[in-house]
């Protein structure tokens, strides 16, 4: 007997909750929910990849995703974590450019792809959707600004403090102080811009001074004053 493929649920093809669509008119949200096609993917799934060709962007409503760029020797550097809420594809889409980036599934999720005519129509036709997502790309560009800032003038041990803390931004912390998001060492090491080895150098060191505790791959932060020191914000 064949296995039925699992589909997202109603609830998870929802994007009334996304702030980028709070403005659109009931017609125009009725189109985007026509227009749009919500998928499951699993872990490990890819995306899209960098130098494709998209065909729209892709809106998170479960689960996680890293965007990343790979360099000349293959190496990742990972450029961001998506998850519920954030849009993506959107900059090489707007620009009509090969995706710049590729991305891939960390943790189960469903996305919900939205064509380029879609798109098109609502910047065309709603000068507040237009203007934010003007606003989405220019904090795009802050954060890419301070990402290139950081990799000039901080040292490996600030960047780790300072990503570790963009982490519990980014997923918040559980009850055990915990960042809610389990990564390797070498995504790490892929986010700072370093070797893995120094990573886990670091968070060795980091764990002899009580600023953090490892468990497994989960990072349980132990005082964020001192990260914030540290990380020299």
């Amino acid at each position: 007997m064949r296995s039925s493929i699992k589909r997202p649920t109603e609830d998870e093809c929802d994007l009334s909750g996304f702030q980028l669509f709070k403005k659109l008119t009931d017609q125009e949200f009725a189109q985007l929910n026509y227009d749009k096609t919500c998928s499951l993917y699993k872990k490990g799934s890819i995306i899209y990849r960098e130098g494709s060709r998209l065909t729209g962007f892709y809106c998170v409503t479960r689960g996680v995703l890293k965007i990343f760029k790979t360099g000349i020797d293959g190496k990742e550097q990972i450029i961001k974590f998506a998850k519920k809420g954030d849009i993506v594809a959107y900059r090489s889409l707007l620009s009509q450019e090969l995706a710049c980036t590729t991305s891939k599934v960390i943790e189960e999720a469903v996305l919900c792809h939205i064509p380029y005519q879609t798109l098109l129509f609502l910047i065309q036709n709603n000068w507040e959707f237009s203007h934010h997502m003007l606003q989405i790309v220019c904090k795009e560009l802050r954060e890419a600004n301070d990402y290139i800032t950081d990799i000039a003038q901080k040292t490996v041990r600030e960047r780790l403090a300072e990503v570790l803390l963009l982490l519990k931004e980014s997923f918040e912390l559980d009850n055990a102080n915990t960042l809610q998001i389990s990564l390797t060492r070498e995504e790490l090491a892929n986010i700072v811009g370093t070797a893995t080895e120094s990573v886990i150098r670091l968070l060795s060191e980091f764990k002899q001074d009580k600023l953090i505790e490892l468990q497994g791959r989960k990072i349980k932060l132990l005082n964020i004053q001192a990260l914030t020191k540290v990380a020299n914000l």
